[in-house]
């Protein structure tokens, strides 16, 4: 694990003002804990000389004076850390969430969501003891140590000499003790997700295992996977513990060494007795910010991993991107020498097909054939080899979100907590009431009321009512970017015969206006209405 990764400051923008405040800070306070080593150093020399007490008394002012910097200073520290901290995963949460419809359903298919939900939420959120602890220590392990050396060495040399042989050992120390954190720390990360995607498992198939009697085998299963995160926590703990311990344990044997030296030295007379004070109460300043890298490393080793997870999302949604987006908007839509390839099966082997405008195209075959397969490598969802284009114009390379000429209507539609008009306008800041109405009298749901509520996952719609609302929200998408392309999958799956007829003539009614609407179905309903029709068998051979 990396103390400072460089993708931070690029996803994470308000990371690069926080280290320059940090920074900042940093320098102050190492001038303040010079100035309170030295008049706390003149303070006591004066005692000792017998001095006036007023100048006893300026020292012990100046004292006070910078224990109130100091505090200060570590006040603006924790301020600016749970600052930083919250604007940091405020950007890393909307960049993820901007980043997973690019990267697309298929690579979400590919995804635990439970582990997705868990590093958004308490995974980026143990971002905070990084921001508020470990990085301002490693700031100031950059900043104050390099000066508080060269103020010690300014003073006496031989000093300095011994913190720059003996401040490598805990350096050293806190690598091999990283090393062996690491790989507990990705074992309770890993523990963590688990568990969380195996409750949200049992309590999605509930139902189910209550209804064939399983439901008491997942009591001692996840008792099982408790435990192991329990065990895995515990083995984090015992870490630190000890690397707490060794670090403490070398830092001070290494004061204690200097301390020992400018002993001998006052001894024999050779050391003013000003120089060796103010020397040895800067001694423990020097080793305190690595100390306290190697004490918070751990506190902030969860948010880290969690951020690596982050980061890598981010990186693969970047990589989709094209420097400038095709600008496809119209004509037919032709597919030449498509294949898609999973794993060691072949799914779509050299397609050639158009679609044309103004007209309806059915594609049909057994299940598994590749129908919503050919319709995600449409939608630009699914990587294949060959080209795609829209009127001539490749649009291979455009990202998902990047083609505002289609809208795609999955079978099983997501639909979210609030309103049935909150679900059809998803994502519209100003939503268009008419256009939505139209939106749903096109997917016969002209009798649902726009403020009826919804909850998570549909519930509160039957089967046929959601898949409407999700086939409205396509139909609104498509208006509102004026789509030359719409893409159904089984849109009629889970509705009677009468609702099918009502969302056949929709879907005639759209392809008049000029509208190239490409339906997956399975039923003789729909095929009835088609203009055009594709059957891709078993042996994924498509028969135009």
């Amino acid at each position: 694990m990396r103390p400072l990764d460089a993708r931070l400051l690029r996803y994470a923008r308000s990371s690069r003002s926080f280290l320059t405040i940090g920074a900042g800070v940093a320098l102050a306070d190492t001038i303040a804990i010079v100035g309170f080593a030295w008049y706390v150093t003149r303070a006591i020399t004066r005692v000792i000389d017998g001095a006036p007490s007023s100048e006893i008394a300026t020292s012990v002012g100046a004292i006070v004076g910078f224990v109130i910097m100091r505090a200060l200073l570590a006040w603006a520290t924790e301020a600016t850390g749970a600052r930083g901290a919250a604007r940091a995963k405020s950007e890393l949460r909307r960049g993820i969430l901007d980043a997973i419809p690019r990267l697309g359903a298929d690579w979400l298919a590919h995804r635990n969501s439970a582990a997705l939900t868990t590093m958004l939420g308490h995974g980026l959120d143990a971002l905070d003891a990084y921001f508020a602890r470990y990085l301002p220590q490693l700031i100031r392990t950059l900043i104050t140590v390099p000066l508080l050396i060269v103020t010690v060495f300014w003073h006496d040399w031989l000093s300095g000499v011994t913190l720059i042989v003996t401040l490598p050992i805990v350096p050293l120390f806190m690598v091999l003790i990283g090393r062996a954190t690491r790989t507990v720390q990705r074992r309770q990360w890993d523990g963590l997700s688990r568990l969380s995607s195996s409750f949200i498992d049992v309590i999605g198939g509930l139902s189910t295992l209550k209804i064939f009697g399983r439901e008491k085998r997942q009591i001692s299963r996840m008792g099982h996977i408790t435990a192991e995160y329990r065990r895995s926590t515990m083995s984090v703990l015992r870490v630190s513990f000890l690397s707490g311990f060794v670090l403490e344990l070398m830092a001070s044997l290494s004061v204690a060494l200097l301390a020992v030296s400018i002993g001998f030295r006052l001894v024999d007379g050779v050391m003013p007795l000003l120089t060796g004070l103010f020397v040895l109460l800067l001694a423990p300043e020097v080793f305190l910010p690595i100390r306290q890298v190697g004490a918070n490393f751990h506190a902030a080793a969860e948010g880290v991993e969690a951020a690596q997870d982050a980061f890598e999302i981010l990186d693969s949604a970047q990589a989709t991107l094209d420097a400038e987006a095709p600008t496809a908007s119209s004509g037919d839509l032709e597919l030449s020498g498509v294949t898609v390839v999973r794993g060691d099966t072949t799914v779509l082997d050299d397609v050639w097909l158009r679609f044309r405008r103004g007209s309806v195209t059915a594609v049909t075959g057994a299940s598994g054939a590749g129908k919503s397969t050919l319709l995600g490598v449409i939608a630009g969802f699914i990587p294949f080899t060959g080209t795609v284009s829209v009127g001539g114009v490749d649009v291979n390379d455009a990202p998902a979100d990047g083609r505002p000429w289609l809208s795609w209507s999955p079978q099983h539609p997501g639909l979210q907590s609030g309103t049935v008009l909150s679900n059809v306008t998803l994502g519209d800041a100003s939503p268009d009431l008419p256009r939505t109405e139209r939106a749903l009298q096109l997917a016969g749901a002209g009798e649902l009321e726009l403020d009826a509520p919804i909850s998570a996952a549909g519930v509160g719609l039957s089967g046929g009512q959601a898949q409407r609302v999700g086939l409205a929200r396509c139909y609104y998408r498509a208006l509102a970017n004026s789509a030359s392309i719409i893409a159904l999958d089984e849109p009629t799956s889970a509705v009677d015969r009468r609702t099918e007829q009502i969302i056949a003539r929709g879907i005639r009614g759209l392809a008049a206006s000029g509208i190239c609407v490409i339906v997956v179905t399975h039923k003789r309903g729909l095929l009835d209405w088609s203009d055009e029709h594709v059957s891709i068998d078993v042996e994924r051979e498509v028969i135009a």
